[in-house]
């Protein structure tokens, strides 16, 4: 008890200083003997010193426009064969519906991801960005993930900085970080083999970013990793960061087991969930956003992720399909008013910010009306 209580010293004495947290720490508080109060205790005082008391939320919707995919991955529940009946792809009309939804309720932010359907070309993903930007150029678009990138350098043999240009000239406006999943190779390969391999994932990360295209970075943990393969992900992202800066955001990922190939397993309790929140943070000190996202981690655990190392609880997120096909029982969408009491009851100032993390400012009156404000810094900055 001694040896840990001196090694928590330790590591506390690096969080004040604002020294780097190494491997060995990492693994360290991860040992259930360790104290999840004291972790989240760490953990806040660095939510504090890079986001003060603000909580952060968007009002945002998703736009799954296919679930036909050439990939097979153990974890994903949304994946379709092209002959399954649950099969589906959205027509031009029903994306532009989408859209019109999205601005009509006030959405700053429409975050685009699917499948990967082998049928389509590459010009389909690029026209889906155009036509929705072309119509809503006031909605950012958070489009396409480094797997969904990799899969078009498969079909089109252009780099990615093509690529990446074809879509920013389209009108794509950031990334998201999905498709990171676990990167070390002992885990990745029984994962999702076929799919953009660590290495891929992150040298596509590292071009969007050279370009000036920001991007958010995720982890899926709670199913046949380790804490070694989930603190060797973490130390990779903040490597890439180190290099770049472009990261604005990281999401820890609470797997969700039903009707996987992994469906045996148990979803992560909910004080994994909060160690792992926290140990992100701490491990993480130069990526700015920790995002609790409520859809997998259960409005209640987001919420008191708050107190652990998250300063965003993600936003509306209409049309959510991937996760609640895994089993996710939250809500399809939350209200703005329910976000902002959730956040309020944490203890922190609710916030609405864009993709971008600028203010966002409506008209009382009519709250679908809005103007982006100045950006949000740091109260370090």
């Amino acid at each position: 008890m001694n040896t840990m209580r001196t090694r928590l010293d330790a590591i506390g004495n690096k969080v004040e200083n604002g020294d780097r947290l190494s491997l060995e720490d990492g693994l360290f508080l991860y040992q259930p003997e360790v104290p999840l109060n004291e972790v989240g205790r760490l953990a806040n005082v660095v939510r504090e010193r890079i986001n003060g008391n603000f909580g952060y939320y968007n009002i945002n919707t998703h736009l799954n426009a296919t679930n036909v995919c050439v990939y097979r991955c153990t974890f994903c529940a949304f994946r379709s064969d092209l002959r399954d009946p649950k099969g589906y792809v959205m027509s031009d009309d029903q994306i532009l519906a989408r859209g019109q939804e999205a601005v009509d309720n006030g959405c700053t932010e429409m975050h685009i991801v699917g499948g990967l359907h082998h049928q389509k070309p590459y010009e389909w993903y690029v026209n889906l960005v155009r036509i929705l930007h072309e119509a809503y150029p006031r909605l950012h678009l958070k489009a396409w993930t480094a797997v969904e990138i990799n899969w078009f350098e498969f079909l089109t043999k252009k780099p990615v900085q093509a690529i990446l240009e074809d879509l920013v000239e389209a009108g794509l406006g950031s990334m998201p970080g999905g498709g990171a999943e676990i990167f070390h190779p002992e885990v990745r390969d029984k994962l999702c083999e076929h799919k953009a391999d660590a290495n891929k994932w992150l040298d596509i990360h590292r071009t969007a970013h050279r370009m000036g295209v920001r991007t958010n970075s995720t982890m899926l943990y709670g199913h046949i990793e380790s804490p070694y393969h989930r603190i060797d992900h973490l130390i990779r992202l903040r490597e890439l960061q180190d290099e770049t800066g472009g990261f604005q955001t990281f999401v820890p990922l609470a797997f969700h087991p039903d009707n996987t190939g992994l469906s045996s397993i148990q979803k992560p309790s909910a004080v994994m969930d909060l160690r792992t929140m926290a140990i992100s943070r701490l491990m993480l000190d130069n990526i700015p956003h920790i995002k609790a996202y409520w859809i997998m981690l259960g409005i209640g655990t987001a919420q008191a992720a708050m107190a652990f190392g998250a300063d965003d609880l993600d936003g509306t997120v209409r049309h959510e399909l991937i996760y609640h096909d895994a089993g996710a029982t939250t809500p399809e969408c939350l209200g703005v008013d329910d976000i902002r009491r959730l956040i309020a009851e944490a203890g922190r100032e609710p916030i609405e910010r864009d993709t971008l993390y600028r203010r966002v400012a409506r008209d009382p009156q009519m709250p679908h009306l809005w103007e982006v404000g100045e950006s949000i810094l740091s109260p370090s900055s």
